[in-house]
């Protein structure tokens, strides 16, 4: 085994900071809360070996009004702020100009932390990219004789830089390029010119993680998925990369700066990687690897069927019922026990169904009158007050929203609302909106998934960015081959060939077919994607045209109205 001080072998070096893609960047935010805080603007330049490749920039609606302080700080007005887009439609594509990158600001974490903030927020996850932070690097090459303060506009003068930073994003984005350049040329003469050899000169870099970084040298520079195993040969932790070797190499350099994932690198006692075809394989690869291991230091999707799903019960007076296990007829899936019961809730109080528990005879109730029947909420079957025959259209219109042939509870809940407007009602009214989107936000990803694992068997193709294409077939919502026809080589053999040493699935019941919903939304978000195409599906690819379908434009109306709630504005 090599000694921790050893220095890399040549063909372990890695990137040359000379071919390595920078992004640098800098926010400007109402605050200094990630989270509770929002961005009014982000600016970027994307550079490499000395030139600048792009920019980006961009003015952003943080929902929220900008404090008098800041305004006097960037100049940033809440006028010049009405037109912007929101995070949500920013966010994107900040992250695709970022990809693959390695992330540089000034102050770092300030930044990082309210990127982070904003892909939980929207549901994207964090690519976890290399980060390089000026300040540290400047407190790391410069002296107190070179300059007795770390700040941007002091560091910018120092270097001559021809940007002057004035608190706007853009601006101090470009200064900040300066101040790297500055700093890696310091870096020469002391031996620095990786990327790795960068991250790894940086402070807060264990001796435990510098010297397990030749656990990496083995992989390839391929995408798979990753196992760090401890000393039992237990399985620590799960990732997936594009590049396994240089993802892997991350973890022993200052660039990991979580305190669980260092412990976890201090046990680890080897790294092991399957190659997978292209980054879809290796997502699926991930979550089924984390279910099957459910490793200690992983945080999420240990367990892919930990979902929970509305079924309408079998008695003379159904309800509906929030259960762990699917079976056929359910509605679902739902992320927590509490949207479900919220979800239920609406869709019980639109159509008339009861929420009460009790078991209700048909011929001989003998319950009394809870509130909800003295406030009109509740026909009261349990009083006898409502027949089997009464009660039975609501069960039948539930039924058919779930099975996407009809929306008679969602228009109900709609009708519920305008009364509540036209009443001036308006608390009220926006807590029944937002109850309400949840619920067709619900129906509206039920059907989708449901409708993809319906399907026997599905092949998709994305283009893979080099004039080839990534291929995977799905059988009933669940990934049964994968592979790639590089540029040049004949696509059709190739997917012939996966068809025939396809996995076989076997459909299970549920509406998912027995598929983990994790797997089957991300076969549908990389099927959804822009550029990717049907080669052939068993049966048609159809979603209901009823139910939640239509809905689209009432939940856009539905998301601007809270936005302008939020700032003040509605």
């Amino acid at each position: 085994m090599r000694a921790a001080s050893d220095q890399l072998a040549f063909d372990e070096l890695g990137t040359p900071l000379r071919d390595t893609t920078f992004v640098v960047f800098d926010l400007e935010t109402t605050g200094t809360r990630p989270g509770q805080d929002g961005i009014t603007e982000i600016g970027a330049v994307k550079v490499r070996g000395g030139e600048v490749l792009g920019e980006f920039a961009t003015l952003v609606d943080p929902g929220m009004p900008v404090p008098p302080q800041i305004v006097a700080l960037t100049g940033i007005t809440g006028a010049m702020l009405l037109d912007a887009p929101p995070l949500g439609q920013v966010l994107p594509a900040f992250l695709e100009f970022a990809a693959g990158a390695v992330l540089v600001a000034h102050n770092a974490p300030f930044d990082t932390g309210f990127l982070r903030a904003a892909c939980g927020e929207y549901g994207y996850a964090w690519p976890r990219p290399a980060v390089v932070c000026t300040v540290r690097l400047a407190r790391r090459v410069l002296t107190r004789q070179d300059t007795p303060s770390h700040r941007l506009a002091a560091l910018a003068a120092l270097f001559g830089s021809a940007t002057t930073p004035n608190h706007r994003a853009l601006v101090d984005a470009r200064a900040t390029v300066d101040v790297l350049h500055a700093l890696l040329e310091r870096l020469g003469p002391v031996g620095v010119h990786s990327l790795e050899e960068l991250l790894d000169y940086l402070p807060e870099v264990t001796t435990a993680q510098r010297g397990k970084r030749g656990m990496a040298a083995h992989l390839p520079e391929r995408p798979g998925v990753y196992l760090f195993r401890g000393p039992s040969d237990e399985v620590l932790y799960v990732g997936t990369a594009r590049n396994l070797r240089r993802r892997v190499r991350q973890y022993f350099t200052g660039s990991e700066s979580r305190g669980r994932i260092r412990e976890m690198v201090a046990l680890a006692g080897r790294v092991d990687a399957i190659e997978c075809s292209h980054a879809l394989e290796a997502q699926v690869r991930e979550l089924r690897l984390l279910a099957a291991h459910r490793p200690a230091y992983n945080r999420r999707s240990k367990n892919p069927h930990a979902s929970w799903w509305l079924v309408v019960t079998e008695e003379a007076f159904p309800r509906l019922s929030v259960v762990r296990v699917a079976r056929d007829g359910a509605l679902g899936p739902f992320r927590s026990q509490a949207a479900a019961k919220l979800a239920a809730d609406v869709l019980s109080g639109a159509s008339g169904l009861r929420t009460c528990t009790q078991r209700i005879s048909a011929r001989a109730p003998s319950g009394r009158p809870c509130t909800l029947a003295e406030l009109g909420r509740c026909a009261a079957p349990c009083a006898g007050r409502q027949s089997s025959d009464e009660y039975r259209p609501g069960v039948d219109a539930v039924l058919e929203l779930i099975e996407g042939t009809g929306a008679a509870p969602l228009d109900s809940a709609l009708r519920r609302l305008d009364s509540l407007t036209e009443a001036q009602h308006f608390e009220q009214a926006a807590r029944w909106r937002d109850e309400l989107a949840v619920l067709v936000h619900a129906v509206r990803r039920a059907h989708r998934l449901s409708a993809l694992a319906a399907i026997p068997e599905l092949i998709g193709a994305s283009p893979d960015g080099a004039g080839g294409w990534e291929f995977a077939v799905i059988r009933h919502g669940r990934l049964a081959s994968a592979g790639v026809a590089r540029r040049g080589v004949p696509p059709m053999p190739v997917v012939d060939a996966l068809v025939a040493a396809a996995e076989t699935v076997e459909p299970g019941p549920g509406p998912l077919r027995g598929a983990p919903a994790e797997e089957v939304g991300l076969l549908l978000r990389w099927l959804t994607r822009p550029g990717v195409r049907l080669v052939r599906t068993a049966v048609p690819w159809a979603e209901p045209a009823r139910g939640a379908g239509g809905w689209g434009n009432w939940l856009e109306r539905a998301a601007t109205a809270v936005a302008l709630e939020n700032t003040g504005a509605g």
